[in-house]
């Protein structure tokens, strides 16, 4: 039996679900995860080590690592072939900013 998979901390909820070839209509989808999303946003965006991402998230630094190379691997394709980016799902639990510093 399989290790069960660990919550991954998500601190800021994605403001687009999905992103399309402008004028297309019926095209294939390609499903990217909040927490793939979460892993790009911390690295690519957010300019944190991915140490630091996967400490965030909280989770190992391979695991981060995991998602980062599948989510830039989905949004690749989805660009050089002009398909639908889809985001959502995941194990994945969001974090509240309470009355200052991010909580969990």
């Amino acid at each position: 039996m399989p290790r069960p998979r660990m919550v991954r901390r998500v601190w800021k909820e994605p403001e687009f679900d999905s992103f399309s070839p402008r004028g297309q209509r019926n095209l294939d989808e390609i499903a990217l995860s909040i927490d793939e999303y979460e892993a790009l946003r911390l690295v690519d965006t957010g300019g944190m080590s991915q140490e630091e991402a996967a400490k965030k998230m909280g989770i190992s630094q391979p695991t981060l690592n995991r998602l980062l190379k599948g989510a830039r691997r989905k949004a690749a394709t989805a660009i050089t072939s002009g398909k639908i980016l889809r985001i959502g799902g995941g194990n994945c639990r969001m974090m509240r900013r309470r009355n200052g510093p991010l909580r969990r």
